[in-house]
């Protein structure tokens, strides 16, 4: 394996994703350290085994002793660490990311980075409607789908440690899609159902509604606890794409209300047996 025990792994931004990272990696035993803006966020982490070791603001030292840096920022915090702090990277260091946007991103990091260093873009396909190292969970990557999103700039070892880092945390299906494709299907798959839970949640004002809802009111809204700062840049970043997608679903919504309308039973029906057979394939085994 091209990512052993030897390696250093070095966590920029060590909220929910970037700890459930941290706390996987060093179970498996590789050394961890992490950047991250707060005393209180590192403090956290070290006391409770997360990493190994960890500092705030630019630390030279630790950079520098990075194999593999894996940055959970927000889309222009990275791009303004790059342009600060790439001159503290070792050479032939690997980056990568879980940021939520490629096309926006990607390429600007490539153009900016240092011809002795490689980044290979990825977005794991797992949270919680919480933040924080403090909820810091590997078992939320057990299963689920890691995208890694390549350019004609990456190297086929780079794509491979990439692939390897989401095996060994566990990750499901791993996929591959240029930037344009993971934001098209982001835009829909992500963004769009965020877009959905939130306008549901802004529908009523009933303070009362907790005492009357069901499972499938909590479940259909369990994303609208949203983090409005990184969600408002995440679609203004895709928003070509999302509001595509928004368009169609306002396209579609309005033919299910025009054929309840129009008493149009057949076609509700049909509606029905479509996303009820779409929707079992999601269904794990």
């Amino acid at each position: 394996m091209l990512v052993n025990r030897e390696c250093n792994i070095l966590i920029v931004g060590l909220g929910l994703i970037g700890g459930s990272y941290a706390k996987g990696l060093k179970k498996l035993g590789f050394h961890v350290s992490a950047l991250a803006r707060r005393d209180e966020t590192i403090e956290y982490a070290l006391a409770n085994n997360i990493i190994d070791v960890g500092a705030t603001g630019t630390d030279p030292g630790l950079i520098g002793n990075a194999d593999i840096v894996i940055f959970a920022l927000y889309p222009h915090v990275f791009r303004e660490w790059i342009r600060d702090n790439q001159k503290y990277l070792k050479k032939g260091a690997i980056l990568t990311d879980v940021t939520g946007v490629k096309s926006c991103i990607v390429y600007d990091i490539q153009d900016m980075l240092r011809d002795d260093v490689e980044f290979i873009a990825a977005h794991p396909m797992a949270g919680k409607e919480v933040y924080g190292v403090e909820n810091a969970d590997e078992r939320i990557f057990y299963g689920a789908n890691y995208i890694i999103v390549p350019t004609d700039k990456n190297t086929e070892e780079a794509i491979e440690i990439c692939r390897e880092i989401a095996l060994l945390l566990q990750f499901g299906s791993i996929s591959t899609l240029t930037p344009k494709e993971h934001d098209e299907m982001i835009g829909f798959v992500s963004q769009l159902t965020h877009c959905i839970a939130v306008t549901l949640m802004n529908c009523s004002d009933n303070e009362k509604l907790v005492d009357y809802v069901g499972d499938s009111f909590r479940d259909l809204t369990r994303i609208a606890r949203i983090n409005e700062n990184m969600w408002s840049e995440l679609f203004m970043l895709n928003k070509d794409s999302l509001l595509k997608e928004m368009d169609r679903f306002l396209e579609e919504f309005k033919s299910l209300r025009d054929e309840l309308a129009t008493e149009d039973i057949e076609g509700m029906k049909e509606k029905m047996r479509i996303s009820t057979a779409r929707r079992a394939l999601f269904d794990k085994k």
